[in-house]
């Protein structure tokens, strides 16, 4: 069930390494738990695609303009709360190995970005190889055993997007699991139920935060299981079965895709009805795994956060 709010804003935000990313229509503030425990706070320096000109907030187009936004604003803070919160440990201050050494001096300041960088290149394959190439292969080998299911694109189409949606479930299932995700999951529950009382207009405090749900319609769980439906509808409109070629053309067609999801998750942001709660139904559920309920320190971060992005005329206010 949605939480009722007596508003409804633009601020949203993201777990990171102990901490949590705010962002509101001016400011962009990261805050992180320090190891001993005191909470560092910055403010986030970010030029957005979509504030280059009216056409990258056209509807349809906004969709990937955000998400290529969110990847790239992600990635800094992430940086950002992985250095902040490791100073002062023994993680920071132990000695490094002899290739860990090495890369140190040919790389210096330039080190941690690169490993983000190979990093991220090798997550991008290999999500390509998950969700595009490897359901399109499994279903090519159960066509040859049973080519009733290669007449039309509909099977394949239903087939490729729940394996899909198993293989991203299976996937967070299995992380969540590891103390660190956990952890990261805990606090992206902190930044829902921050949001939520301050979108009831009540004070910002541990306790107030503490009561309310952290399943939001507006979050990016929601927005990837919304894509991964919609993937489903436009694969009844590709008919071309190579693993490679299939792959290319849906990656042509993502920023379809993202247009259509982004547009679907605003409204069921902006409007609370039962067609907007059917189609967030199902990322609302996913949420029972990518947030986990937060302790008291992880609401201070979340408050932290957010507390400076409000803006004081309501810009963020939908």
């Amino acid at each position: 069930m949605a939480e009722k709010t007596k508003i409804k804003t633009s601020i949203g935000g993201s777990a990171l390494i102990e901490g949590i990313m705010m962002r509101g229509p001016k400011r962009t503030t990261v805050a992180v738990r320090m190891a001993d425990k005191s909470i560092y706070t910055e403010d986030i320096d970010f030029k957005a695609i979509s504030d280059k000109g009216k056409f990258f907030k056209l509807p349809f187009i906004r969709g990937t303009v955000t998400m290529i936004d969110s990847m790239r604003l992600s990635m800094k803070c992430l940086m950002l709360s992985a250095e902040k919160s490791v100073e002062g440990t023994d993680e920071e201050n132990e000695e490094p190995s002899k290739f860990e050494a090495w890369l140190e001096d040919k790389l210096g300041d330039k080190l941690f970005g690169v490993v983000m960088t190979l990093a991220s290149i090798v997550g991008v394959a290999l999500s390509l190889l998950l969700f595009f190439a490897l359901p399109t292969a499994i279903f090519n080998l159960l066509a040859k055993a049973q080519p009733a299911l290669d007449k039309g694109t509909m099977w394949r189409s239903v087939f490729e997007g729940l394996l899909k949606i198993i293989i991203f479930l299976g996937y967070i299932i299995i992380i969540s699991r590891t103390p660190d995700m956990k952890r990261t999951f805990m606090y992206h529950g902190a930044e829902h139920k921050t949001i939520f009382c301050y979108e009831n207009l009540e004070e910002l405090t541990v306790e107030n935060v503490r009561k309310y749900q952290r399943f939001h319609p507006r979050c990016g769980t929601s927005f990837i299981i919304i894509m991964l439906l919609i993937g489903v509808i436009i694969g009844l409109f590709i008919t071309a079965k190579n693993p490679i070629l299939r792959t290319l053309i849906k990656l042509a067609l993502l920023p379809i895709t993202c247009g259509f999801g982004y547009e679907l998750i605003k409204l069921c942001a902006k409007y609370d009805n039962a067609l907007t709660r059917i189609v967030a139904a199902p990322g609302l559920a996913a949420q029972r795994i990518t947030t986990i309920e937060p302790d008291d320190s992880m609401i201070e971060i979340a408050i932290a956060a957010i507390k400076p992005v409000i803006p004081e005329n309501g810009e963020d206010r939908i």
